[in-house]
């Protein structure tokens, strides 16, 4: 059975903190350091910018990806 994407608003997406289902190297809580545009004028978001709480190590996804319960979950979960 496939999970339903759940509504993000992407309004509010800086800062916000996630849990990654399946973790790599002890890298399990993440969260939004940045919103990169497309476009500066309409602000529409193409991408953001996750660092690891744990290691800070820094990464660029595709915020749509964040909408996967297979793989995010919204807030910090032990």
């Amino acid at each position: 059975m496939q999970t339903k994407p759940f509504k993000l608003n992407p309004k509010k997406l800086l800062h916000s903190k996630w849990t990654a289902v399946k973790p790599v190297n002890k890298e399990k809580h993440f969260m939004v350091t940045k919103l990169i545009f497309r476009d500066e004028e309409t602000q529409v978001i193409e991408a953001v910018e996750i660092e690891a709480v744990m290691t800070w190590r820094v990464q660029v996804i595709d915020w749509h990806a964040l909408q996967d319960r297979a793989v995010w979950k919204q807030g910090w979960v032990a």
